[in-house]
């Protein structure tokens, strides 16, 4: 059995461009980084948002192990029977139970069973339960069934995410943000030993706005009419971030941020 399981998180796939550096390069980063796991957000791989199940399929040969979402998984409704058939293709656990598909999933990986939880944050976002509240009931219905836990929050307010971590400090290994696009600085362990960084960012083109064409963006500022926001183009970068996880300890031993172009 390996002493450590490394896994990497990678952010928000945005559109064409960011798939086509997915299928192009994320073998080659997964190598350089000896990622053991690859957790990805898929949800806005399509354009205009969402994720069809030809992105999923692309996404899984690319080097992606399991995919994660939010509130834009909803976008193409050809994405529903697939969530409900795929294990490791997860939408926000906190969404209503009779939604499709599953919040959370166990994978198995080196001798290790990971719990990947997705839940979506509910400040300046949809009303939904209470993403520790439901949190709180996974691990508590999944108790003895794991030995590494991860969840991407995918939320917008900083404070939600910074608490969220802070809550489940030393009883989740690894919390890592996403809907912001933005990666941000502050990846650390907390006091008990849980991985935190607020947002990993996104995989998609370097010179846009959060993976939009710059133009679409700004007139939408000086205008505040409708717009179309058109996928940006140009090079791509992918951010996120890297954790070592060490199996006879039981606790995180490495994190690094994640920027390959």
């Amino acid at each position: 059995m390996n002493k450590t399981l490394n896994i990497l998180a990678v952010g928000d796939v945005v559109a064409e461009p960011g798939m086509e550096f997915i299928q192009k390069k994320l073998w080659s980063i997964r190598d350089k980084y000896h990622a053991d796991l690859v957790i990805l957000n898929g949800e806005n791989c399509a354009k205009y948002n969402g994720l069809t199940c030809d992105d999923a399929d692309i996404l899984y040969a690319s080097g992606a192990d399991i995919i994660t979402s939010g509130n834009h998984i909803w976008h193409k409704r050809e994405i529903f029977d697939y969530l409900d058939d795929k294990e490791n293709i997860l939408r926000p656990a906190n969404y209503p139970s009779d939604c499709p598909g599953h919040g959370y999933t166990v994978y198995e990986i080196n001798g290790q069973r990971v719990l990947c939880i997705n839940v979506l944050g509910v400040v300046f976002m949809e009303s939904l339960a209470s993403p520790f509240e439901v949190t709180e009931a996974i691990l508590k219905r999944e108790k003895g069934n794991y030995d590494i836990c991860v969840v991407d929050i995918h939320a917008e307010a900083t404070s939600e995410k910074a608490a969220f971590a802070r809550y489940f400090d030393g009883r989740i290994d690894i919390v890592f943000g996403t809907h912001t696009h933005v990666q941000t600085a502050d990846l650390c362990l907390l006091p008990c030993g849980t991985a935190f960084i607020t947002d990993i960012g996104m995989t998609g083109v370097k010179e846009s706005v959060l993976g939009v064409d710059p133009k679409c963006s700004i007139e939408r500022f000086l205008k505040k009419m409708p717009v179309r926001f058109e996928p940006a183009k140009g090079d791509c970068r992918l951010t996120g971030a890297f954790f070592s996880y060490d199996t006879a300890l039981k606790k995180i031993t490495d994190i690094k941020l994640v920027s390959e172009t």
